[in-house]
């Protein structure tokens, strides 16, 4: 009897996704669990990020121009004061959104094991940890704008006709600041928490032109050169360039009021100031990331 072949149907192969699918899913997975959960704790999230900044701006640019007598603060100073507020906001929380939590994972827990476990280059890991702490710190920075508007009321406009240089500058200066933060992040082990805020926060924050203008330290010119190395001075100077209307000071000589132009960093410096701030610190962060957790 001949034997009898049956050929069967051809069965669809499965679909096999690509390391790139895998890897993009995995990364969207992880950044939107990120994003879920901050959701759920957004108010303790904007109480830790807006305190300090909301309380800086009441007393420097309310309550001491207010005192007048020999305070030294004027109704002027807040042009001067809320562009570096916003970029403090956004600096900081970006930076302690990596730090902090990096710290942690990378501690005796090693609880950055479950992330690396994902279908997701090392390297990838780092850069959703950056992307995630700059988000925190636009949404810190931007709702420092209607605060504000609470705050100083009409004594301070924000100029219109800049807004996409805002933009892009409040970009940087979250990047910058969550670049900033993964390398110190890596560096940083978590029973040194308490000395990186002293020897490491303490000097960016009062060396980056946060309370101060960069051209108002002419007299000073030892520190101005000082300044120039914290990036966080390109970016205060930065917004001040993009949010700063001419506005009206005493004249010295007669009282007259007069109309001025407060005088920043140009463009291009702090484009370049925040751009080789994010590419040295990302590449450097990336070495020392990848350093702690492949072994």
């Amino acid at each position: 009897m001949a034997a009898t072949t049956v050929t069967s149907p051809t069965m669809n192969a499965i679909p096999t996704r690509s390391r790139f699918t895998l890897a993009w899913t995995a990364f969207r997975a992880i950044l939107w669990r990120d994003i879920w959960v901050t959701g759920r704790e957004f108010i303790p999230f904007l109480l830790q990020v807006l305190i300090q900044p909301l309380f800086f701006l009441f007393i420097f640019g309310k309550v001491l121009p207010n005192l007048g007598g020999g305070t030294g603060f004027s109704a002027a100073y807040a042009v001067v004061l809320l562009p570096g507020i916003v970029a403090l906001t956004l600096f900081t929380t970006a930076l302690q959104g990596v730090t902090l939590p990096l710290v942690l994972d990378l501690g005796f827990a090693r609880e950055i094991d479950d992330r690396l476990q994902s279908p997701l280059p090392v390297s990838l890991v780092a850069v959703e940890k950056v992307l995630f702490a700059a988000l925190r710190g636009l949404i810190g920075g931007t709702v420092i704008f209607p605060l504000a508007r609470l705050i100083l009321g009409d004594s301070y406009q924000v100029r219109t006709d800049s807004i996409p240089l805002l933009i892009v500058t409040m970009v940087l200066v979250a990047l910058t600041g969550a670049t900033v933060g993964l390398t110190i992040g890596t560096l940083v082990k978590p029973e040194q928490i308490g000395l990186m805020f002293s020897l490491i926060l303490t000097p960016l924050l009062f060396t980056g032109c946060t309370y101060f203008n960069w051209a108002g330290l002419d007299a000073l010119r030892w520190f101005q050169i000082v300044t120039l190395f914290n990036p966080l001075t390109y970016g205060s100077e930065g917004l001040r360039r993009a949010m700063t209307p001419p506005f009206q000071v005493p004249n010295p000589a007669t009282g007259v009021p007069i109309t001025v132009t407060l005088t920043t960093l140009d463009t291009q410096w702090v484009l370049l100031g925040l751009g080789a701030t994010i590419v040295a610190f990302f590449i450097f962060g990336l070495r020392t990331f990848r350093s702690r957790v492949v072994s």
